[in-house]
């Protein structure tokens, strides 16, 4: 892979950043508040592939020009193209947002809040799934009272059936993604598919229960009404560490 060669690779990485950070893609690898630094990135990656294939064509001319002294040129593997496969798949194929085999194999990540916000107005009160949990397992409900919420997740079920609404919880990217969950009990609906997104409206019940894979607590929310919902511009819940 000579330096023209290299060049082309870093435009095309650099304008599949672009297409990404331009678009909603960008939410199945980091965090919404890093997509000026993503944008940025590909602006860099572009620039630099330009300003390699230049000082490449003036090389050459140089050369041309006997201003530069004869070399040997060595060629580089042709293995080195296989650094472009990542870039197709990024091009070509939309990953999943983790969901529940992810959630279910990860323990809770949910941590004691340093502070619980006043409610809002309404019923049933918009919380997300991170602040109801907080409230309920740290607050053991206090501040929710008798008041009805509604929280949205993606479904998810342990091996005993038991079903789960549960949010991946962001501090940067993908990669470092970990679920925090919620149980339902209640009006359950009857039949429930993994992975599918739900909007729940309830009230918090003090049934709590313990994450067998790291024994971190996970509250419950007492259903009083389920709907299948489509899953959200961000898949990602990043409320938890803001």
């Amino acid at each position: 892979m000579n330096r023209q060669a290299q060049a082309a690779v870093l435009f095309l990485v650099g304008a599949a950043i672009l297409k990404a950070g331009s678009s909603d893609l960008y939410l199945r690898y980091v965090k919404a508040g890093l997509r000026p630094l993503l944008l940025g990135a590909g602006v860099v990656l572009i620039v630099t592939a330009v300003a390699t294939v230049w000082y490449e064509l003036r090389r050459g001319k140089a050369t041309e020009e006997g201003e530069v002294h004869e070399g040997h040129v060595h060629r580089e593997p042709r293995i080195a193209w296989l650094l472009v496969l990542p870039l197709l798949a990024l091009i070509l194929v939309a990953p999943p947002a983790l969901g529940s085999y992810s959630a279910m194999r990860t323990g809770t990540a949910l941590q004691p809040p340093f502070g619980y916000a006043e409610l809002p107005s309404g019923d049933p009160i918009p919380l997300s799934l991170v602040d109801y949990a907080g409230r309920a397992a740290y607050d053991h409900g206090h501040t929710l009272g008798d008041r009805r919420v509604r929280v949205t997740g993606f479904v998810a079920l342990d091996h005993d059936g038991t079903p789960y609404l549960v949010r991946m919880a962001l501090n940067c990217c993908a990669a470092d993604a970990q679920p925090v969950k919620i149980g339902l009990t209640g009006r359950i609906p009857p039949v429930l598919r993994p992975d599918s997104w739900l909007e729940v409206t309830g009230t918090y019940t003090d049934k709590r229960t313990k994450d067998p894979v790291n024994d971190g607590v996970i509250p419950f929310i007492e259903v009083g009404e389920a709907r299948p919902v489509a899953a959200p511009r961000d898949p990602y819940d990043e409320s938890w560490n803001n």
